[in-house]
This record gives structure tokens, sequence and C-alpha cells, in this order.
């Protein structure tokens, strides 16, 4: 039994050994003889990149949002009479942050109890949103998929307290906000 335990190490010390890649010291670059503590930003970038020289690539959706590739749009599919519905399928996949301001003259605890109602009632609706309080009557939904931000925009402005609702520079007034216009 030692024995056999003994040729599985062996062997995967010898596996280990030659896949790594090791310089002698005369064939090392510059920045590897130094000592460790000596190393400055741009050593330690280009140790991380030998690091991970080997590692497999990271799949689609795990990459940060910038390194993602832009989703891909079918202009067949599009109603080229709704800029918004464009505006809608560019945003897929991407983070949007959305303005909400609470008409009347609230404290940002009634603002923050008002949100926070609002947030709930997306999120039962399948509608993942963030909320960041930003003044006393403003608050900032951040939606992980943007798309979702014109379906959450259609409840928020059939709420009574909701004054407006923005979403890329765009205002769009609530129902009970008086600037209410029915779209047609």
């Amino acid at each position: 039994m030692e024995s056999s335990l003994y040729l599985v190490l062996l062997i995967f010390s010898l596996i280990l050994t030659g896949h790594a890649k090791k310089y002698k010291d005369d064939e090392k670059p510059e920045w590897a003889k130094k000592d460790i503590r000596d190393y400055t930003d741009a050593d330690m970038e280009r140790l991380l990149d030998q690091w991970e020289e080997d590692d497999e690539p990271l799949e689609e959706d795990e990459l940060p949002e910038h390194l993602r590739p832009m989703p891909q749009l079918d202009l067949n599919n599009l109603d080229p009479d709704n800029p918004e519905g464009l505006l809608q399928a560019t945003k897929k996949g991407r983070t949007l942050m959305t303005f909400v301001e609470v008409s009347g003259n609230p404290t940002k605890d009634e603002t923050e109890t008002l949100t926070k109602l609002w947030q709930t009632s997306l999120w039962n609706s399948h509608i993942q949103a963030e909320r960041y309080i930003v003044d006393d009557n403003r608050a900032i939904f951040l939606f992980k998929d943007g798309s979702q931000a014109w379906t959450a925009k259609e409840y928020l402005i059939e709420q009574e307290k909701c004054k407006s609702v923005t979403i890329e520079s765009k205002v769009y007034p609530g129902k009970y906000s008086g600037n209410y216009k029915e779209e047609l």
C-alpha cells in the first residue's frame, strides 16, 4: 500500500514539473531576477499575466460587462417607428440606471419606504433592480438587464406618488403628476 502511494506521488510530481515553465537563473528576464519586495506594479502585472497564461478563458456570461460582446440585433424584427424598442433591445444584458422622482415634498425616510415598496413590486414581477436613494425625493433604480427598465417604467409611472422616471436622459412624467400625456 505504501509503495503504491509513493508511486502515485512520484507520477504526480513528474507531471507537475513537466508542465511548469521554469527558467534557469541565467535565462530569467531582468524583472524576474529582482527580489519580490522590489517589484513594481508593472512587474506584478507581468507576474499575474504569466500566472494566468495557461488558464482557460472565461465563459461569455462570466466576463466583465465591458468585455462582453454587444447583443446581436435582428433589425427585421424591430419597428422603425418605435425608437424606444430599438433602445431597449440595445440595452439587453447591459447595466442601466433609471432615476425615479417622488412627488410632493417627501422626507428621505418617506422616499426610502415608498421606493422600497416599488422595488419589491418589481422584484415580484421578476424585474431585478437595485435601489439607491440620492436625494430626499429621488432614487436610482439600477437594472442589471437594462431592457427591463422600460417595463419597470410602465409600472412606476402608474404609481400615485411617482412624479417622473428618467431613462437615458428622457423624462417620463408620472400619471398623477399633472404633466402626463397618454402615448398613442
